[in-house]
């Protein structure tokens, strides 16, 4: 069920207003208030998924619930009601925050399409901030070795910017892990991180996922729908394996960090996005870009900054931190005591290739921990863990 507020002072626009959207969807509770204090008030008693406020009123203004509203709930989504005289204040307010504005007299599939897109971003949010708890539990940078330092450091660099990086490394390497530490530590932080696995979405749909869609644009479009980049904006976008994004997608992506602009699939409609992207790859993207597989202008638009992420068998001192950190955290996860490894079982696993890296280092552990006694040793290993 999603809660909107209609906050309006003229009596008649209220009640159309309230009508519409309450026989657009038996999904929607419509309140209502008639001026901007009483507006307020609401807002911060109840839990609104969406707040459809006009601009000019008595007591308070739109603009002014629109500033006060943000610094209680920012995450709610503001629809302006703007007169024929307050266009350019509706075009101010979005710079303010709000989501969009719909002019008087109300057009009817404006106004629900306005709402739905508006609804939908909101849900995209409150996914994301779910999300963003256990990503600030879950991803931390172990390792003291001279090539995580190095990571280290550039990411404090680079993170209050807002630069653009191009992540590389081998799979399992914790390429992920590095993005999301970029994000936790910029001035973004508060905002979405919204990530794109590329190579796990199929080309045709690829481009509907960064950039939504309207209805009607293809035939399972059966609404308009937000994409990425839109749930994203002031925050960060991960456009993870980037390597395999279509050609004409990268050709999109590329519009969209030259003009901060988007348009959905399906309309040329522009749609003004405020997005840092980090992008990660385990592809060599010059010899791509040799094969004409990759665009060579997208290559230098994202990679201001290039973190090169070492393989495990580079960085084999690590190897002991990584171990006790996965056993303390998949004791955890089932509710039991860490175990602990003997240095000769330790020693062991430093001396294994691991091709499959930190991931696979990962597995191990668990597996380790699942079928060994008390303490992990040097024949558990060899026994379990054996390379």
């Amino acid at each position: 069920m999603s809660k909107i507020l209609v906050i309006e002072d003229e009596a008649a626009i209220r009640r159309v207003l309230m009508k519409i959207l309450s026989e657009e969807s038996d999904t929607y509770q419509v309140s209502d208030a008639e001026d901007g204090l009483k507006g307020l008030e609401l807002i911060k008693k109840e839990d609104f998924d969406l707040i459809l406020c006009d601009i000019k009123m008595p007591k308070m203004d739109g603009v002014e619930v629109l500033e006060a509203a943000r610094k209680v709930k920012p995450e709610i989504p503001f629809i302006m009601i703007s007169g024929h005289g307050d266009l350019d204040t509706a075009v101010n307010t979005m710079r303010l925050g709000a989501f969009d504005y719909i002019s008087k007299p109300p057009d009817l599939n404006r106004l629900l399409t306005t709402v739905r897109n508006a609804l939908d971003r909101k849900e995209l949010v409150v996914e994301n901030k779910i999300l963003k708890k256990k990503v600030s539990k879950n991803y931390q940078m172990i390792g003291e070795s001279d090539g995580i330092n190095q990571i280290k450091d550039i990411i404090e660099k680079v993170a209050p910017t807002d630069a653009r990086v191009l992540i590389t490394g081998s799979n399992g390497t914790g390429k992920e892990l590095v993005a999301h530490w970029v994000h936790e530590k910029s001035q973004r932080s508060s905002a979405p991180f919204i990530e794109v696995n590329c190579a796990a979405i199929p080309s045709e749909l690829i481009e509907s996922e960064l950039f939504g869609h309207v209805k009607g644009a293809f035939t399972s479009a059966v609404k308009d729908r937000a994409g990425k980049f839109e749930a994203a904006n002031k925050g960060t976008i991960f456009l993870d394996e980037i390597g395999d994004m279509s050609l004409s997608a990268q050709a999109k992506v590329l519009r969209a960090l030259q003009e901060n602009k988007i348009s959905r699939v399906g309309t040329d409609k522009d749609i003004k996005v405020d997005v840092r992207v980090v992008a990660a790859t385990n592809k060599d993207l010059k010899k791509e870009i040799a094969e004409s597989r990759f665009r060579e202008d997208l290559y230098h638009r994202l990679a201001v900054i290039l973190i090169k992420v070492p393989a495990l068998n580079d960085r084999r001192d690590d190897i002991p931190l990584l171990i006790h950190h996965f056993s303390e955290k998949i004791a955890s996860e089932q509710g039991t005591s860490p175990k602990v490894f003997s240095e000769k079982a330790i020693g062991l696993l430093k001396s294994y290739d691991w091709t499959g890296n930190i991931r696979e280092l990962r597995n191990v552990v668990e597996r380790l921990i699942i079928l060994s006694a008390e303490e992990v040793t040097e024949e558990d290993v060899k026994l379990f863990a054996s390379k």
